[in-house]
């Protein structure tokens, strides 16, 4: 029997690396498939999968174009949930050069450090290139014994959205570089 694992993936940073690797930034891949070949790589069985995400900004009075986007979020949050990924939502802020994500890193955090509580789950696997995650991964190392498995995507430029810190690789256990092949066969089937 397999040791069980949960997927913990960053929304946001993983549609830049599909964007980067693929071409588009629309999730046209099974997120619970992917979630479950890097468990399969990992020779371990995937019980949850947790997307971090918020949804697209809406202003007072929507715009057409605002409520357009709202509507093909719903589709795709909806798809993911019948799927049986747990979809975790911050919200979308409006700044001075555009529009951030609010409140997604705490909900990944506050799930991380309750699950080793609530789970007997002793290997993670998490999605994402941010090192803000740097000090939940060393407790739950640390005080919990939960192993980290770190997927990520780096183009050895430094300062651009892919710069890998060699402190989050450090924070982990296992890193392992999102490549193409991590997608084949999560095509959506219509």
């Amino acid at each position: 029997m397999l040791e069980e694992t949960i997927v913990f993936i960053d929304g946001e940073y993983l549609s830049l690396v599909a964007k980067r690797l693929l071409g588009s930034g629309k999730p046209g891949y099974d997120l619970g498939k992917f979630a479950f070949n890097l468990a399969k790589e990992q020779k371990l069985w995937c019980r949850k999968v947790f997307y971090y995400t918020a949804p697209p900004y809406q202003s007072r009075k929507a715009t057409k174009a605002e409520n357009e986007r709202k509507s093909r979020y719903d589709r795709f949050v909806n798809r993911l949930a019948r799927k049986g990924v747990i979809v975790r939502e911050g919200r979308c802020q409006r700044t001075g050069d555009g529009f951030r994500q609010k409140g997604v890193d705490t909900l990944l955090t506050m799930d991380l450090l309750e699950m080793p509580v609530s789970e007997e789950v002793k290997t993670v696997i998490l999605v994402t290139g941010d090192t803000d995650f740097v000090p939940v991964l060393e407790r739950i190392r640390s005080k919990h014994g939960v192993k980290v498995v770190l997927y990520y995507f780096a183009d050895r430029v430094r300062d651009s959205k892919f710069s890998m810190s060699n402190h989050l690789l450090m924070a982990c256990d296992r890193k392992v570089a999102v490549g193409r092949g991590h997608f084949e066969g999560c095509e959506f089937v219509v």
